[in-house]
This record gives C-alpha cells, structure tokens and sequence, in this order.
C-alpha cells in the first residue's frame, strides 16, 4: 500500500482565478497549502472559503520580493494573465515573470523544493505552425504591447531551465492554454467571462476581428489536474508541456453556444483585432497524453453552464 504523505506547498498567485482552484485541489488532498498573492488582479474573495482550514495559509506578498519560508513545493502562477491587466502596468507584469521567477527558484534552491512554472501558448506568439507543439520555438514580437507577458514568460522558462542545469533544481514548466471557469475575473477582458456577462446583462457582444479566429478552452479542473499530475511525474519531465483542451472553436462559434445557454438576445459588434492578437490558438497534448495519460474531460458546453451560473450568482449578489 501507497503511504500518503502531506506536503507543505506554496502557491503563488494562490487568491487568482487558477490558483485558487489548485490551492482548493490541494488541500482537498490533504496538504498543507501556504496561499501568496499581492491581491493585483487575485481577490481574497476567492480563496474565504479556504481560510478556516487549519491547513491554509494566506500571506499578502509581492513575488518580485524575495519570500523566505519552508517548503516542499512551489507552484508559481503569480503574474496578471489577461492584456487588459497586464498592459496596465507592462514593467511590474516583466519583473513578475522574470524576477518573481528568479526569487522562487532561489527559495526552490535553498528549501530543494520541486517547483513548476505556470507559462503560457503566448510563448508561441502569432503562431505559424497549427497545432502549437512544445518543440516550437515560436513567433513572438519582442516590443510590441503584449511582449511584457510574452517575453516576460519566455525568460522564466529559460531560467527555469538553466537552474535545473546549472544547480540541478528539479523544474517542472506547464504552458497553458485558455482556460475557464467559476471565479475568472469579471473584467479581465477574456473572451468566455466577457461573452457570458454581455449575453447576462443583455448588452451586445464585443468580437474583435472578424470572429474567424480560433481559440481551444480547457475547463479549470481539468487544468489543476493536469498541472498535479505534471508536479507529481517522475523528475525527468521537466517539460515544456502543453495544458490545453485541443478542441478548436471559432470566436463566433463561442459566442452561440454562449447565446444559446444564456437564451440571451445580444446582437455581435465587431471591432478592430488588438496588435499581436493570434489568429489560431490550439494545443498539441500528445505529450501530456502520453506521458501523464491526461486528457481534458469536460465538454466545452458543460464547463460554459458552470461558469454562467457563476455569473449569474454574482450578478445577484451585486442586485
């Protein structure tokens, strides 16, 4: 028989969208979970329901500072995800990424802790090559206005990579996809909450570009469990690996199930495609498949009826 054992794991960025749903997951399995996040764009409103366990901790931290604690894993997710949050301040989103990564791999290094880096398909840039696989080098433009976060990203894979060299640290480097759910923030500018809440509010739907552009959407669980499962496989894989669903819909596409969910009679208003917008997003997971035998579960329709009724409570809450 497997003997459990409890692990004390930081997560930072652990009071945003996904870190909330891993810091959940987590002590769920019977860890002990230490909570860091500045509150930029996490809300502790995410993460009240996990303050009474015994098991949690929450430290409001700055990851661009060093953090000197005692751990056995680190999960590094703190950085604003969305254009809209991390255009708003493009030098803290780079010091995130790049010195917020150089700081936990110091902590990593010193606690010899195993520590994943939450990347990103914006490491692809605009991609030439359809479906994107972790052997692709990609296609990004170094000083346009989404660089901060591409670029930003692309240098803590590399120093991900070069501690694990250098000092043998033991890495793991998830690039995620899309990804969706229950607690996105209502104003991140990402397509699913936007859809949902315009379609709610009887507003029209904003589609940038044309609505040809393809997006693949990866439910949360199905994320955190995937990012466990890639913390947890043997010390070899270090990845890159892709985390995605490789299920591909258009903008347009989205935007009807979303009607067509939330019964809504919100009319489309196109606008012009944001500089460096990609026009096809999709993963290649044979990877994750074959190696972690992880596969998305939940269709794309139920994981949209999650999230609107999320919203819908929000909204009533708001009332």
């Amino acid at each position: 028989m497997i003997r459990f054992v409890s692990k004390k794991i930081l997560v930072t960025g652990g009071a945003g969208f996904l870190g909330s749903h891993l810091c959940e997951k987590l002590l769920e399995q019977g860890h002990e979970v230490i909570c860091a996040d500045n509150c930029f764009t996490g809300s502790k409103s995410n993460i009240y329901h996990l303050m009474t366990n015994p098991r949690f901790e929450f430290l409001r931290h700055d990851i661009t500072f060093p953090l000197y604690l005692e751990v056995d894993e680190i999960y590094n997710l703190a950085c604003p995800a969305s254009p809209i949050h991390y255009q708003f301040d493009p030098v803290q989103t780079t010091k995130t990424s790049v010195i917020g990564a150089i700081n936990m791999l110091g902590l990593a290094k010193r606690t010899k802790a195993r520590i994943l880096q939450a990347s990103t398909s914006e490491v692809y840039g605009t991609p030439k090559i359809h479906p994107q696989p972790e052997g692709y080098w990609g296609n990004v433009n170094p000083i346009g206005l989404r660089s901060c976060y591409d670029e930003g990203k692309r240098c803590a894979e590399t120093l991900f990579f070069d501690y694990h060299r250098q000092h043998e640290l033991p890495i793991k480097v998830a690039r995620i996809f899309n990804t969706y759910g229950p607690r996105m923030h209502p104003n991140d500018g990402r397509v699913v909450s936007n859809f949902i809440l315009q379609c709610l509010r009887g507003d029209d739907i904003t589609i940038y570009g044309d609505g040809t552009q393809t997006r693949s959407f990866c439910y949360v669980d199905d994320l955190v469990d995937g990012l466990i499962l890639l913390m947890e496989s043997p010390g070899n894989l270090t990845g890159p690996i892709n985390r995605g669903n490789s299920d591909e819909f258009s903008i347009l596409e989205l935007t009807e199930k979303i009607i067509q969910l939330t019964q809504s009679t919100s009319k489309h208003v196109f606008k012009p495609l944001p500089e460096d917008d990609p026009t096809q997003r999709k993963p290649d997971i044979s990877q994750a498949s074959h190696h972690l035998n992880w596969q998305p579960a939940i269709p794309l329709e139920e994981g949209l009826q999650l999230t609107i009724d999320y919203f819908k409570k929000m909204l009533q809450d708001e009332t």
